[in-house]
């Protein structure tokens, strides 16, 4: 459904541009590529106008601001990230990339491999993780990516199924908790499905969740959402009191940005207990694409390959 949503999207907006220009360029060139060009910016003017919205409510808040000019490029830099996603990866490539989860896609079997399982935000779809897919694949890592697609207007709660199906299968594949990888709403779906396991069940679902840029504390954007699941995440929604905090059993390690033009301030995106990290330069679907989030998740897993000791050193890192 998403996919089919960002084609219409994608595809209509060339269609605008055509019958634009074929209708003024006769009468006026300079005319029919403004309009082109403002068309063409329009993705741009509204993270602009997210950057400003933030920047605002950070000052209301007495919340330190980044630089003007790391603002900037986080904006240009989320612009860059939108078209990829937004105008190709997710409306023409969700399934470019496969689950890794057999010998013949790794190269190796899985079995006793700490494979990661991805989960997408809010109107994304599995394709966000292609880039991820491809080089967790290349060094022999099983991988996985769900698209979460309940019926519209439903809550979070409906999504949890196609995620403990995923992690199933991971665990099927590989014999070893999985390493979840989360964007944005995808944390909140894996936190409430963490909520519906068992507690024997839960260390043996989930070696370690990782969030990036999840709304934990609702997102100031949600106030304007009239339908689920965004509505869910308005600050203080009940669906989020609801969801209280999440078991000490299974460790998580958050990461948030000053930058970011959808979860503010960057409190929101953090967990008590949790290994926070924070960085000043990177906007919400930038973070994807960061390399410092995918250097730590690569070396989260191999410490977690490794066991309980060299785990130690990670947990003694916690709340850096």
């Amino acid at each position: 459904m998403n996919a089919w949503f960002w084609r219409y999207v994608v595809v209509g907006s060339l269609l605008l541009a055509v019958l634009w220009c074929s209708y003024w360029w006769s009468r006026s060139a300079a005319l029919a590529l403004a309009g082109v060009l403002l068309l063409a910016c329009a993705a741009g003017l509204q993270l602009g106008l997210q950057m400003l919205l933030m920047r605002r409510l950070l000052r209301r808040r007495a919340v330190a601001l980044p630089p003007a000019a790391v603002a900037l490029r986080a904006w240009l830099g989320e612009w860059r990230c939108a078209l990829q996603s937004f105008g190709w990866q997710i409306p023409f490539r969700e399934h470019a990339q496969p689950d890794a989860l057999s010998a013949a896609a790794l190269g190796a079997g899985p079995q006793g491999r700490v494979g990661m399982v991805l989960v997408h935000g809010y109107f994304c779809n599995r394709a966000v993780w292609n880039r991820w897919l491809s080089e967790l694949r290349a060094r022999g890592i099983p991988c996985a990516a769900m698209t979460l697609e309940p019926a519209h207007g439903s809550s979070m709660d409906a999504m949890v199924d196609d995620l403990d199906r995923s992690v199933k299968a991971m665990l099927r594949a590989t014999g070893r908790a999985p390493l979840l990888v989360a964007h944005s709403m995808g944390g909140l779906v894996v936190r409430a499905w963490l909520k519906t396991l068992p507690a024997r069940e839960r260390a043996q679902c989930a070696a370690h969740v990782v969030t990036i840029a999840t709304p934990h504390g609702g997102a100031w954007l949600g106030r304007f959402a009239q339908r689920l699941p965004a509505r869910d995440m308005r600050e203080h929604s009940a669906w989020l009191q609801q969801l209280g905090l999440p078991p000490e059993d299974v460790d998580f390690s958050c990461w948030c940005s000053s930058s970011d033009n959808i979860v503010y301030p960057p409190e929101l995106a953090v967990l008590p207990r949790a290994s926070v990290h924070r960085v000043d330069d990177a906007a919400h679907m930038q973070l994807l694409s960061d390399a410092r989030v995918w250097r730590y998740c690569l070396q989260l897993n191999a410490q977690l390959q490794g066991g309980p000791d060299q785990m130690a050193g990670l947990a003694a890192g916690r709340g850096s």
